[in-house]
């Protein structure tokens, strides 16, 4: 049944009205509605504020290297570490390897570009993060709905936007209501904020239908690759950063890798894959697990007689922004706001996401505030884009504008000309690099291409996706409709299988896509939707763009507890 058929039948909906939506319980959601909370009892005013989040919890479905910059933290609030914010690992040192194949060379540190440095900065597990920035919340007054997502935009007469609905829940994999079958609710809100993280579901749609994007490049996002490891203690350091460029990649590749020593013996660790590769036949999941491989990787995991002394705990993948500035489109509209990555503010050069996402949540809860005290609602929210273009983050994401795009001439030529920005213009640049495709423009038909063979996983260093997907405590309630859909059924065997040799059973870091033979001997895709760990990945890169992304039911996914 269509949501029309369900709601011609079983509606209409309860609704519930807030002053202020928020969709996403992450680091840009909840400071949203934590400084609107923060205005309210300054002012001695009532504003109400709900943060639906898919996720069984705060920080559930975060995931992140991380590194933390507290400079917004600690705009937000103050007195972060009396309230015991889990940031416990400052960084003591920052390593910056190219890798060839069997060797590494690490950049004396009195040439890392000011990117590169993290003095002051935090290694933390975003996900504790978010959790303890939900508590903060609440203790507000800001309702938190975990386990709801929120499926569709709901718009007033006029086209604004006037709150979203969350998903119905009991939907049999017919998309036939069952006994447990539950209408989703309607959220109305004076102004509804966006803050889904990367690629989101209905930012997606927003940027769509109010052509948010026309004058910006087209957005653009790389595949981050974790584990997390516990080591023996006489190769941890706490505190060290590592990050890794060459090696898998090559020249003409974008990605790189990170060790981040986190106190206990454990390092988080990971790759990243510039979703603008080329080659159909590049697995993302692949490259990381042989970046393993190198001794200067390898090290971390064995003794000098080669035993294996680690264990490998918890993993997770989650697409990441990369475009920069030049790729942040409009981020309002009428009766809401893109915040956090849902917009793109991720800062490509740093690596670094969590301190924009609280700073433009922060800024739009300002915006959003004064406009409620000014009577309004479901207008456009003018002085948001403004208080960024005033702000830091505006400066510190205009000076690293053009970094990803260098890296289309190749590693060398990327290096060498960020440096010159960063040393000898010290960001002062004079010109801007665009782009002109997304990302899933760019892969080439597999007749252009030289197949890639990985290498077998040995499960002690290097592992299959299976038995990844499986310590990432992934789970979907199975009996529901996939929320991996298909434009067309056709495509993926007669475009995608013909022509780029089935790209979606390597992108997919988590084993959804999977080409079997039918029972009539012919090709086709089967989708393993309960695998999936909302990466995002497929709705970035299938390049015929025929899947689509939506809601599961709430709680379904990933529980990234303490990555």
């Amino acid at each position: 049944m269509t949501n029309e058929e369900i709601l011609a039948q079983f509606g209409p909906r309860e609704s519930m009205e807030y002053d202020v939506v928020v969709v996403g319980g992450g680091p840009a959601g909840l400071a949203t509605a934590i400084r609107i909370k923060q205005l309210a009892e300054e002012k001695g005013q009532d504003v109400s504020v709900v943060v639906l989040e898919k996720g069984s919890e705060p920080g559930a479905h975060i995931l992140s290297g991380a590194i933390m910059d507290p400079k917004a933290l600690t705009e937000l609030i103050p007195d972060w570490k009396a309230k015991g914010a889990p940031l416990n690992q400052p960084v003591t040192d920052d390593g910056y390897v190219f890798l060839s194949e069997r060797s590494g060379w690490r950049l004396p540190n009195v040439f890392l570009p000011p990117f590169a440095n993290n003095h002051g900065n935090y290694i933390v597990r975003l996900g504790d993060v978010t959790k303890w920035l939900g508590e903060q919340a609440e203790a507000l007054g800001v309702e938190i709905f975990p386990g709801f997502a929120a499926a569709e935009v709901l718009y007033d007469d006029s086209g604004a936007v006037k709150g979203v609905a969350t998903g119905n829940m009991g939907l049999g994999k017919d998309g036939q209501p069952t006994d447990n079958f539950q209408l989703g609710m309607e959220l109305l809100g004076k102004y509804t904020v966006f803050a889904e993280g990367a690629r989101g579901h209905l930012g997606k749609q927003l940027i769509a239908r109010f052509a948010l994007d026309k004058d910006s490049d087209p957005a653009s996002f790389g595949i981050g690759i974790k584990e997390l490891w516990e080591i023996d203690p006489s190769r941890h350091t706490p505190g060290f950063v590592m990050h890794t460029a060459g090696w898998p990649m090559d020249n003409a590749t974008y990605g790189g890798g990170f060790i981040y020593h986190l106190p206990d013996n454990k390092i988080a660790l990971g790759f990243v894959t510039g979703l603008n590769y080329t080659n159909p036949y590049l697995s993302p999941f692949e490259e990381f697990q042989r970046w393993k491989t190198h001794p200067n990787v390898r090290w971390y995991f064995e003794n000098a007689k080669g035993e294996l002394t680690a264990k490998r705990l918890q993993y997770g993948a989650r697409a990441i922004n990369a475009g920069g500035l030049n790729a942040v489109p409009k981020t309002i509209f009428p009766g809401g706001v893109l915040v956090g990555c849902d917009a793109g503010f991720l800062n490509v050069s740093r690596i670094k996401g969590s301190h924009s996402a609280i700073k433009t949540g922060k800024m739009a809860a300002e915006a959003i505030f004064d406009a409620l005290g000014a009577g309004r609602q479901h207008d456009e929210l003018t002085a948001f884009p403004k208080a960024f273009e005033a702000s830091w983050l505006y400066t510190e994401l205009n000076k690293d504008r053009n970094f990803k795009n260098w890296f289309k001439h190749g590693l060398v030529a990327g290096t060498v000309m960020n440096g010159l920005e960063q040393f000898v213009l010290r960001g002062h640049i004079p010109w801007t690099l665009r782009r002109d495709k997304p990302d899933h423009a760019y892969l080439k038909p597999a007749a252009e291409c030289k197949p890639i063979v990985y290498p077998k996983p040995d499960g002690k260093i290097t592992f299959d996706r299976l038995s990844s997907v499986f310590i990432s405590n992934t789970n979907h309630e199975e009996n529901q409709p996939s929320h991996l859909t298909l434009k067309d059924a056709k495509v993926p065997v007669t475009i995608n299988l013909a022509k780029y040799a089935g790209p979606e059973a390597r992108y997919c870091p988590a084993g959804v896509y999977e080409f079997v033979e039918g029972e009539d001997g012919q090709e086709r895709l089967q989708i393993n939707a309960q695998n999936c760990v909302h990466c995002k990945t497929c709705d970035i890169k299938d390049p015929t763009q025929n899947i689509v992304w939506v809601t599961p039911e709430g709680g379904g996914g990933p529980n990234y507890s303490g990555m």
